[in-house]
């Protein structure tokens, strides 16, 4: 493992500050991991414990970040796989970090199972690199995953835990196109101003809310339909090892230290999943990475090496 650089002499962080919004269900040390490796006095956080995970876990979690800045715990919902609640939380805990602080420039959400590949530092000066740009995955789901289409194409409910199908069909919303991506972004505090207060992302929340798996197409299709949110570079930044999982099809697979040289290069920032009750010791690589100079100081043309370039202007895509 390449040695840690000293402090003076690594460059003066950008003045970027970046949102996190955190959804936690389990693994409570494995999260304190996590956020230590991600906290920056400077950054803002608002951390959702679902409410199902217990009153115990809460009280342990609120206790460990009570000494932090900049930290907030957003009263707790249930929040279902597959329901517009996880929405719902994220589109509470934006408003939430937006109403916290009116210096940060970027929003970045995470599960409690993920974990950076890059230092803080080397995160302001990726984001500093690349102003206005949303990294979100954003596919055209009708020409590119019609296998997906009936997520939309009928009426979904939350109900007793469960996501229930009705069979109720029902029309797109006229004059939009619906896309598709993954749960997970870091896009700019203007698109999240947008998202969560102006009138016209209404309809999507409207329509969104009786969907199926709401929190892989919402976001992706606000922001491509609704005007120049900038350029979306269709990567989520995100080092993800997709496998086979029955009925679900593909789930992420766990890293653990067989992988620890594959994700010490990757060009991403964070990495999921994680499971430090079967192997903590990747997240202890992981956190000597952080503080080596592959970890800590962005040189752009790694990152462009190993970038989707397929980016698209909003408005050119929208329909």
């Amino acid at each position: 493992m390449p040695a840690a650089i000293p402090a003076h002499i690594l460059p003066p962080p950008p003045t970027t500050t970046i949102a996190y919004f955190l959804l936690v269900h389990r693994f409570p040390e494995q999260f304190k991991r996590l956020f230590r490796a991600i906290y920056d006095p400077g950054n803002q956080y608002v951390v959702h414990i679902d409410k199902s995970s217990g009153a115990a876990l809460a009280d342990d979690l609120s206790a460990f970040l009570a000494p932090y800045r900049g930290v907030e715990i957003l009263p707790a919902q249930d929040a279902l796989w597959g329901g517009y609640s996880l929405v719902d939380a994220e589109l509470r805990g934006m408003a939430r970090l937006i109403a916290m602080d009116g210096g940060w420039s970027h929003y970045i959400n995470l599960s409690g199972q993920d974990f950076p590949l890059k230092s803080q530092n080397y995160i302001r000066q990726f984001f500093a690199a690349n102003p206005g740009k949303q990294f979100i995955r954003a596919l055209d789901q009708r020409k590119e995953r019609p296998d997906t289409m009936n997520r939309i194409s009928h009426v979904f409910t939350e109900g007793n835990g469960v996501m229930i199908p009705t069979g109720i069909p029902r029309s797109y919303l006229p004059g939009d196109t619906p896309f598709i991506g993954t749960q997970w972004k870091a896009v700019t505090r203007s698109f999240c101003e947008y998202v969560c207060h102006d009138p016209r992302a209404d309809r999507f929340k409207a329509f969104y809310r009786d969907s199926f798996i709401a929190d892989e197409a919402f976001f992706q299709t606000v922001i491509m339909n609704s005007g120049d949110q900038g350029m979306v570079m269709n990567d989520d930044l995100r080092m993800i090892d997709w496998v086979p999982d029955g009925d679900i099809k593909l789930r992420p697979r766990d890293y653990d230290v067989a992988d620890i040289e594959q994700l010490c290069s990757s060009p991403d920032l964070f990495a999921r999943k994680f499971n430090a009750e079967n192997d903590p010791d990747v997240l202890t690589l992981l956190e000597q990475h952080l503080r080596s100079p592959e970890g800590s100081i962005y040189r752009k043309a790694a990152r462009l090496a190993g970038a989707d370039l397929s980016a698209r202007r909003t408005e050119a895509v929208a329909a």
